[in-house]
């Protein structure tokens, strides 16, 4: 199999949105996708990009996806996140996932980051599995929190 990745271009971002939609599923937490594909271009390739993504294309289609940002830390600097990372469930297993996790890690180190960080969920032990690969540190004692548009409204 010809496993060709590349930098995401705007024209990608429906396939990587169904590929976020997959994702949703697989977290148990579809519901929680409500980003509208203008909305995703917009952030990706409008005016102010906020996002970069690499894609993994196999057999003429975009199989998996990883999507980054820079983070700023006051106490590690400028360090990559990594907000999804996913390879579409019937490609998984031919090494796609190893090839786009470790482009991003060389984008982190070219852009000269002090470090890359992400989340994984405590049951998705595949994933638990694949970062241990890479001797990835598990932070514990953290609790994410958020506030919805709706939250920021009060």
């Amino acid at each position: 199999m010809n496993i060709n990745i590349r930098t995401a271009v705007a024209a990608d971002c429906p396939a990587i949105l169904e590929l976020i939609h997959e994702l949703a599923l697989y977290e148990k937490a579809p519901e929680e996708v409500t980003v509208t594909l203008e909305e995703f271009i917009d952030a990706g390739f409008g005016k102010q990009p906020v996002w970069k993504a690499f894609v993994a294309e196999a057999d003429n289609r975009i199989v998996g996806f990883a999507l980054y940002y820079t983070r700023y830390s006051t106490w590690k600097g400028c360090r990559l996140y990594l907000e999804d990372f996913i390879v579409t469930e019937e490609y998984r297993g031919k090494g796609i996932g190893k090839l786009l996790f470790e482009t991003v890690i060389k984008e982190a180190r070219d852009k000269g980051y002090n470090g890359m960080s992400w989340q994984v969920l405590d049951w998705n032990a595949p994933a638990i599995n694949f970062y241990n690969k890479y001797n990835a540190y598990m932070e514990a004692g953290w609790l994410n929190a958020s506030l919805s548009t709706e939250a920021l409204q009060h």
